[in-house]
């Protein structure tokens, strides 16, 4: 090959080489999908209830809620699960999977037919005579607690990796989620306001309730730096909203998950619930609006669903980078 020929197609290849520098650097920045843990089975584990199940098989998943199939899923092993609950929308994956009902109004008979090798849920699943009914067919079942603070996501990711047997894979999850939480909860540190904020779970006319003092609402707005309006004016729990307890609360802040807020209209339907107008966040049309599994949901995405409120909450600080998983609407 002549020199000048050979400097030319050096020169092409240094010309390709930069192009592909943004490409390789956009690869880099992606959230690399997580690796597949190899089980160490069986495993016998002790479950809320204080019972000990022996798992020796998780060929066949089936998760009875919708936080738990996320964890499987972040895990490596969503390959692993046969069927989920109705509620169950993330990863995106999970829509295309059989549904055993909703998870709190499940069928021992549907769950049964596909036969799973491990059933798995929180303390959410039921009705309890179908969970004794799981029980007694013989199939490993393990049920774990269901906590509502910040602990939640960690405690569950940990028993659920334990009962696959990839317990190596859930402490470094766990610790991941700690660490989003963690952050989320610095930058509401750093925020000069601390808005009062109502969280309203409603489902058109027929359900609408009002979130008060230990609720995972509850936990999600103090730890972003809010003041549960709700909780302050002495309701715990999820009560009936009413526009008494509105204008006892008197939030700046309105607080809903996205389908809530769809099904009564939008911000319009829900300024024509009793009370919402007469509040300041109803006269600002100051509201927050997210995923239902992503905000409370207590699952892998805690971390992420935290900092968006906290960056909703405050506007004043510095915008939130963006992250890889996605989940929120607002």
């Amino acid at each position: 090959m002549r020199s000048r020929d050979l400097i030319a197609l050096v020169a092409l290849c240094a010309l390709l080489l930069v192009g592909m520098r943004p490409a390789l650097a956009a690869q880099g920045d992606a959230t690399p999908a997580p690796a597949t843990p190899q089980p160490r089975l069986p495993v016998t584990v002790t479950d809320v209830s204080g019972a000990r199940v022996t798992v020796q098989d998780i060929s066949r998943i089936v998760p009875l809620n919708p936080d738990v199939t996320e964890i499987i899923w972040a895990l490596g092993l969503g390959d692993r699960v046969v069927a989920v609950d109705t509620s169950a929308s993330y990863p995106p994956e999970v829509q295309q999977l059989p549904k055993i009902g909703y998870q709190r109004q499940l069928s021992a008979e549907g769950i049964l037919s596909l036969n799973p090798t491990l059933i798995i849920g929180t303390e959410a699943a039921g009705p309890p005579e179908v969970i004794a009914q799981l029980r007694d067919s013989g199939t490993p079942v393990v049920i774990i607690s269901d906590p509502v603070d910040l602990q939640a996501p960690i405690v569950k990711t940990r028993a659920v990796a334990e009962a696959l047997g990839v317990a190596e894979a859930g402490e470094q999850l766990a610790e991941r989620i700690a660490s989003e939480i963690a952050s989320a909860q610095a930058a509401a540190a750093e925020a000069a306001s601390r808005p009062r904020v109502v969280f309203l779970y409603v489902r058109g006319t027929a359900t609408q309730m009002i979130g008060g003092a230990g609720t995972s609402a509850d936990a999600m707005i103090v730890a972003a730096g809010g003041i549960n309006a709700a909780a302050e004016a002495g309701i715990v729990g999820d009560k009936p909203l009413t526009a008494e307890a509105l204008a006892a609360a008197s939030p700046d802040v309105l607080l809903l998950l996205s389908a809530g807020l769809e099904s009564v209209g939008g911000i319009d339907g829900l300024l024509q619930i009793p009370g919402v107008a007469q509040t300041s966040a109803g006269q600002q049309q100051r509201v927050l609006a997210y995923d239902d599994l992503y905000l409370l949901g207590m699952g892998p995405r805690t971390g992420q669903a935290l900092r968006d409120l906290v960056h909703g909450l405050h506007p004043e600080l510095a915008p939130a980078s963006p992250v890889a998983a996605p989940g929120a609407g607002a």
